[in-house]
Formats: C-alpha cells, structure tokens, sequence
C-alpha cells in the first residue's frame, strides 16, 4: 500500500480528502493485518464476518433479525454471511423454535477461539499503532476524531431529519 502523497501540505495543511485518504488507509492496513493472522490458521475471515461473529459473541441466541437491527444492514446480505460462519463451523444454531423465521444463533468453541485470536491481534495492532506518541498526543488525536465523528454524525442526523419532515 502506498502512502498519501503528502508534499503540498507543509505549505497549504492537508485538504479533507487528506485527512480521510490518511483515515482509510491506515483501517486498510489495520484490517489487512488482523485478518492476515486467521489465514495462516485455516480461516479467511472478511472484516463483515469478524463483526458478526464478535455480534454473536457479545449476544449468544441473537437471531439474523436481531443482527440486522443491530448493523442497520440489509437481512439478506447478512443471511449469506451467516450461512458462510455456519459453514466454516464458527456459528451454530440453538434448539429451533415454533417461529422458524427467528432462529437463535451461538458461537462455537472454534468460533470463539477465532474471536480470541481477533482480540488479541487488535490490542496489539493498536499498540503498535500508537507507539511513539505520547499520553498528551494520544489524548489529542482521539478528541480530534470524536470531533469529526460528530461532525459526521451530525450530517447523518440533519439528513434523516430533513427526511422525516419531507
């Protein structure tokens, strides 16, 4: 992965397509490597995948309507993803109900095994992330995110607002 060509910004600062070019190729490079572990032990897990399977951890005998309401994600999609953690043996089905439609789901041993494995991998990619910056910097470029998470989640709430009174 190539870095952003930053050679203008000493003169002028970055530009917003800077800032979120730097944002999505550090997740790259950060999801490339914390997959790249569970595929030297058999499994090839998609970064959509990995958050279904920690959704399941966190809320065993879920069901793919809760998942969906949880990810605000299209069912069908999220069916197919299921079907594929079924099928590596990381998810599995309780005892079905009358309800067919709503078919609690659980982790297997595998399955949380794999999770452990994604858990540890993150702490240390984060930690190796941030090496180098001190507790004051730290500090900083988390309050400069969650400044522009806000910004960004006060777009999405103006728009869904701007809809309802249309």
């Amino acid at each position: 992965m190539t870095r952003v060509n930053v050679a203008h910004v000493k003169k002028t600062g970055p530009v917003a397509d800077d800032v979120f070019a730097s944002i999505h190729t550090i997740m790259h490079l950060f999801r490339a490597e914390q997959y790249r572990v569970l595929r030297k032990g058999g499994h090839d897990l998609t970064h959509m995948e990995g958050k279904i399977l920690g959704f399941f951890i966190r809320y065993p005998g879920a069901t793919l309507r809760d998942l969906a309401a949880h990810l605000k994600q299209d069912k069908g999609q999220l069916a197919r993803l299921i079907r594929s953690l079924k099928n590596q043996g990381l998810l599995e089905t309780q005892a079905r109900r009358r309800d067919r439609r709503s078919i609690p789901l659980q982790p297997t041993r595998e399955g949380r095994g794999v999770h452990q494995i994604l858990q540890r991998r993150v702490r240390k990619l984060s930690e190796v992330a941030i090496r180098g910056l001190n507790v004051d910097e730290r500090h900083q470029l988390v309050t400069l995110l969650d400044r522009v998470q806000s910004n960004l989640e006060g777009v999405r709430e103006a728009s869904s607002t701007a809809r309802r009174s249309a």
